[in-house]
Parts: C-alpha cells; sequence; structure tokens
C-alpha cells in the first residue's frame, strides 16, 4: 500500500510539472501570435492609411483642374447667369455656379466639373491602382471641394523661400474699411514644442515656458517676423511714397516683430498690440526705429504661438485704394521655417460683419473674406474603410486684373552726358 501512494506521488509531480509548461509555453505562443497579429493589423493600416492619402491627393489634384476649368470660364471678364443650366452637359455656367454656391454642389463638386460623374448625380470617384493588370487597392476620393472664399491668408517662409509678397483684395468691403491686420506665426504644424529651447520659470509654482534668446547657441526660437506695408491714397503722388509721415498718416511702414522671452501672459489677447501712430513713426527717420517686442505662447492652446494686431494709419491724402494696398511678410534672419497667416478686419460695427453679443460689451470680431487671393481645396480620400483628409490653400490663378507689380531688381548707372537714362513714367486709372 504504501508503495501504491508513494508512485502516485511522483506520478502526480509529473502531472504538475507538464501542465505548468504547457501552461507556459501556451502564454508565450498566444503572447508572440498577438505580437505578430499586431503588427500585421499596425502595417496593413499603415498602407491604408498611405494609400487614402494618396487618394485624398488625387482629389486635390483634380481640383486643380476643376480650377483651371474655372479660370477660363472666366476669362476676359466673362459673365453668366447665377443658375445651372438645364442640360446633360457641364456649362461654363454650371462650373462658376458651383465654385459661388460650394454648399450647394456639396462633397461633388469637383467630380462633377470634371465629368467624373454625371451631372446630377452624387458619390465617389475610383481612383484605379493595378498592379499587372489586377485592381489591388478600392480606393476612392470620397469628398473634395473647392472653397474661394476664406477668412485669412496662409503662407509658409523658409531660407530658400524667405519672403512673400500680398495683395490685398477683399469680398464685399473696400480696403479703406480695413482698420486692423493681425499677423499670427509659428504654428503647431511648425512642431513649435519640439523646436524651442525653453526653460520652466518656478515662483512657487510651475509658471509658462521662457523663449531662450537667438545669442544662445544651437537655440531655435520663433522667428522675427518683418512686415512691410505698401498703400496709396486713390489719388496718390509718387513724392507721398518717398514722404516720411504726414501728421499721423503714411503710404509704407517696416514694422520688425520679435519673440518676447518675458512670461507675462495673463493678459495676452492685449499686450501684442501696435497702435497706428507707432506704424507710421516707424516710416519717420527722425526718430529712432525699435523692434517691437512681441510676446509668444507656447501653452495658449491655440494654433500660432506668436500674434501682433497692427493697427493701420491712413495713406497720405486721402482714403486707401482698392488697387494699391501691399504687404511684404519675410524672416529677415532666413531661420526658422514659420508658417503665417493674416487676417484683415474692419472697424468695430463696420462691413466685415463684426457683431455685439450679450450686450454692448462683447464684441465677436469677425475677420473681412478675401477675393481671388488664395483658394482652399478640402479633399477626404478613402482606401478601404479608412479615411484620410487633406485641407491646403493655393493662390489663386484667378488674379490677373488684381495684378500690383513691385520691383524685385534695380538698375544704377554713373556718367554724364549721353551715358545717362532719363525715363518717363505715367501712372493712370484703370
Amino acid at each position: 500500500m504504501k508503495e501504491v501512494k508513494k508512485n502516485f506521488k511522483k506520478g502526480a509531480a509529473s502531472f504538475y510539472v507538464v501542465a505548468f509548461s504547457t501552461l507556459i509555453l501556451a502564454i508565450i505562443a498566444t503572447s508572440f501570435a498577438t505580437a505578430i497579429i499586431a503588427e500585421i493589423t499596425r502595417t496593413s493600416n499603415d498602407d491604408l492609411s498611405q494609400s487614402a492619402y494618396d487618394a485624398a491627393l488625387a482629389g486635390v489634384e483634380d481640383a486643380k483642374l476643376a480650377l483651371l476649368n474655372y479660370d477660363e470660364c472666366l476669362a476676359n471678364g466673362r459673365t453668366y447667369a447665377d443658375n445651372l443650366t438645364g442640360g446633360e452637359n457641364v456649362e461654363c455656367q454650371d462650373i462658376v455656379y458651383w465654385v459661388n454656391h460650394p454648399e450647394e454642389a456639396g462633397c461633388d463638386m469637383v467630380a462633377r466639373i470634371l465629368g467624373r460623374i454625371g451631372k446630377g448625380d452624387e458619390g465617389e470617384v475610383l481612383v484605379e491602382e493595378t498592379v499587372e493588370g489586377n485592381s489591388s487597392m478600392d480606393e476612392a476620393y470620397t469628398c473634395t471641394t473647392i472653397n474661394t472664399k476664406v477668412n485669412d491668408y496662409r503662407a509658409s517662409l523658409s531660407s530658400s523661400n524667405s519672403f512673400r509678397v500680398i495683395n490685398v483684395h477683399l469680398e464685399g468691403v473696400d480696403n479703406k474699411d480695413i482698420k486692423k491686420v493681425r499677423i499670427n506665426w509659428y504654428s503647431n504644424q511648425d512642431e513649435a514644442i519640439n523646436l524651442v529651447n525653453t526653460e520652466k520659470i518656478f515662483d512657487g509654482v510651475e509658471v509658462m515656458l521662457a523663449f531662450k534668446p537667438l545669442s544662445v547657441e544651437d537655440t531655435v526660437t520663433p522667428p522675427m517676423i518683418s512686415v512691410q506695408m505698401v498703400q496709396t491714397a486713390e489719388n496718390f503722388k509718387l513724392g507721398d511714397l518717398n514722404s516720411s509721415v504726414s501728421g499721423n498718416n503714411t503710404d509704407r511702414a517696416t514694422l520688425y516683430l520679435v519673440p518676447d522671452i518675458d512670461n507675462d501672459f495673463d493678459d495676452i489677447n492685449n499686450v501684442n498690440k501696435i497702435t497706428a501712430d507707432k506704424v507710421a513713426d516707424t516710416n519717420n527717420t527722425a526718430k529712432k526705429n525699435d523692434p517691437f517686442s512681441i510676446k509668444c505662447n507656447p501653452n495658449s492652446g491655440r494654433e500660432f504661438m506668436c500674434s501682433a494686431d497692427i493697427e493701420l494709419p491712413s495713406p497720405i491724402g486721402g482714403v486707401r485704394s482698392n488697387e494699391t494696398f501691399t504687404f511684404v511678410v519675410s524672416i529677415p534672419y532666413g531661420q526658422p521655417d514659420t508658417d503665417f497667416a493674416m487676417e484683415f478686419f474692419c472697424g468695430e460695427g463696420d462691413a466685415c460683419g463684426n457683431t455685439i453679443e450679450g450686450g454692448a460689451s462683447e464684441t465677436t470680431e469677425v475677420a473681412a473674406q478675401l477675393k481671388n487671393m488664395q483658394v482652399e481645396i478640402d479633399s477626404t480620400g478613402r482606401a478601404n474603410d479608412l479615411f484620410r483628409r487633406v485641407v491646403m490653400r493655393l493662390d489663386s490663378i484667378n488674379s490677373s486684373s488684381y495684378n500690383f507689380n513691385s520691383s524685385i531688381y534695380a538698375m544704377q548707372l554713373f556718367g554724364t552726358g549721353e551715358a545717362t537714362i532719363n525715363k518717363d513714367i505715367t501712372v493712370t486709372t484703370p
């Protein structure tokens, strides 16, 4: 009897060893299988995400073609009735109507303009991708729209493209109605949190981050921005552009906006305001033209870290012309790269659409809409059941009637008599 019990104990011990070993191997195998499945899923989703992005870009390229068609329809000042034609074929009148009424065209605007779908149809546009003759991916752009009415001008500046000339033309209001310009720069798209070398300041509690000055070695901060303005009255003399200041009026000004390392962000909406008289003084050679210190906040949660409100003086000799209102935005030191946006505001209660909410003390500012300055393309692509969206800005191609020539190169000759060149310049109105 004792021998039987002894053998039973030995058998039970072997069983437990085998059972636990099997369980451990099962856990390891399951972990490997889970990791492999997760990696396969991630790789598949990455491929689908890239394919969906490519499909969205295909929608963008089609939108560019649609814009070319729209521009050709408007060539030579052609105008069309503000409704759709009755036929099945897409005419210029239909294209202009859809672009002017994007809310009615909806997601199918571009597809209809290019004939990818029928004039009255709805649906996505398949993007054919084949490998050796076989369809390899279910791709399509599902919604691609063109918006010609935007509230700000956006662009990027870099060492290879350090300035941008912006000729201002507005929808529904005149240039003379603009009282203030807001410039924003250094956005989250610039990877600002990673680029900015910051230090924490403590005063009992942790407070905001402070930018180190450009003089610190190997430090990248938001760049200094230069904003130049050129404006004239509807009737002006070329000599006015050379004049310094007439009262608080000026036809040109240059502001250098330098990010501040100060941490006083308690009243960020009011500290970065530059008054019209200070703007005019930048063109007064009798005064010292210091840069303007702009407080930037990396913790504001806003799209852009730096922002400044610039009140505009009036031009010399009258109200501002609709044809000569230009800004040049640049990064004088060529680094770091930055995105920027410019908004244009009327005075309180003026035609830009400022509204009063909750009593006279609360004012909601609404930026003026831009006319033929930029176009926004919004495209959504799909690969199987995964979607990607792309939103981009293009400088408007429909701006032939709004060209304002600005000098790029200069020629200087020295000599007397026949070695000189005399040139007459005549300025006329359209």
